[in-house]
């Protein structure tokens, strides 16, 4: 009877470990990485992220039934060690047992709970759900909280959801973005030629805030300047540059269909900061920086000399646009669905596919319900478009 008893004390305390460990691994991982693991079909991320929606029902909920377990199997051990000893004798069998109890089923779990959360919580997401049920309880030991302040943590978690749900799902589509989506096209990169002067660069630098510029040659991209190395340069009196040629380093080229993801992993790999794009011909289409590709993951970043430059403006009856604008982008404001056989870039790339040929100013084209007018060309490239809902509704 005795071993039985001893059987079940051990049962009771390796479950509260478990639970422990369990509990302190799932309040460690991020509702994000969950929701990203379970659209990767990994077993037991989909039942981890719908706990962690709740995150802060978790520990009461998990501590209350592994205290409960632990209590047990120290209960139920000391009742049988001690079983027969003096007064003495048992009240030290209780410290040992109280003592060994918390560290195999609270301390050391723990410990165990921080190494691999991920693994053990997606491991025992059955176990945990079942003890947040069953300890669910807890909660309603705790004071309720102000009405103005629980509505508040609602709004705080709402938004919460809101940024993880944006953040995932640029995560996934990142993984398909090529270079091409994301990078700045030729007509809009500034660039000096190799054979400008320093105060031309000095002041190209200073009018359009760049720190790196693209040095061009016949037409083609030769190298880089950094604006930094100037600093160093310029303080040694015997060895001045005079031409940007003096000063320029080499440059990087990728294709415009490489991935995006691919790129970034490169880039930080051999601190790049900017590379140029070509396209299948190996003629310049383009150039990428770091910023550009984080920019796709985690949305626009700003510093304190960049300027804010509207891509799409609401005029009431339509919207001003800014070619480069995506058309993904505009189709969301203008609230129509894309057809499901089209894949298309920019505003000012859908134009010429409408035309299919250079477009002058002021022709209207028609895609789907919207109608887009040409209202300023760059050369042989569409720089603003004015776009208007229409009756007429034409697919390319």
């Amino acid at each position: 009877m005795s071993v039985l008893a001893l059987v079940f004390a051990f049962l009771m305390i390796l479950i509260a470990a478990w639970l422990r460990a369990a509990g302190t691994a799932i309040t460690r991982i991020p509702r994000a990485d969950a929701l990203r693991d379970a659209s990767d079909d990994v077993r037991g991320a989909g039942t981890v992220a719908e706990l962690l929606d709740q995150r802060e029902a978790i520990t009461p909920a998990v501590g209350v039934v592994a205290s409960a377990f632990l209590v047990a199997g120290a209960v139920v051990t000391t009742a049988v060690i001690a079983q027969g000893m003096a007064l003495g004798g048992a009240l030290l069998v209780s410290l040992a047992v109280g003592v060994v109890s918390f560290l195999v089923g609270d301390l050391i779990p723990r410990r165990i709970g921080r190494l691999k959360p991920a693994g053990l919580a997606y491991r025992s997401h059955r176990l945990l759900d079942w003890s947040i049920r069953l300890g669910g309880w807890a909660n309603d030991l705790l004071p309720e909280p102000e009405n103005g302040l629980e509505e508040e943590d609602e709004d705080e978690d709402d938004e919460a959801d809101e940024q993880e749900r944006e953040l995932i799902d640029s995560v996934l589509e990142f993984g398909e973005t090529i270079v091409r989506e994301v990078m700045t096209p030729r007509p809009d990169m500034v660039t000096i030629p190799v054979t400008g002067t320093i105060q031309e660069l000095i002041e190209l630098s200073t009018e359009e805030g760049f720190s790196r510029i693209p040095v061009a040659s016949n037409g083609d991209i030769a190298g880089m300047v950094i604006v930094k190395d100037l600093l160093r340069m310029l303080t040694d009196e015997d060895h001045k540059p005079e031409t940007v040629g003096d000063v320029m380093r080499p440059v990087e080229f990728v294709p415009e269909t490489k991935l995006a993801a691919a790129l970034l992993a490169e880039m930080q790999d051999s601190h790049t900061h900017q590379v140029i794009v070509v396209d299948e011909y190996g003629d310049v289409v383009g150039l990428v920086t770091i910023e550009d590709l984080l920019e796709e993951l985690v949305g626009e970043i700003a510093d304190e000399t960049d300027n804010d430059e509207a891509l799409i403006v609401d005029e009431g009856e339509g919207w001003w646009v800014d070619a480069r604008l995506p058309v993904d982008d505009l189709l969301k404001v203008a609230g129509v669905e894309a057809p499901d056989d089209y894949e298309g870039d920019t505003v000012g790339g859908l134009v010429l596919a409408l035309a299919e040929r250079v477009p002058e100013e002021g022709e209207v084209f028609h895609f789907e319900q919207l109608a887009l007018t040409v209202i300023r060309m760059q050369g042989r490239r569409v720089a603003e478009v004015k776009v208007a809902v229409s009756e007429r509704a034409e697919t390319t």
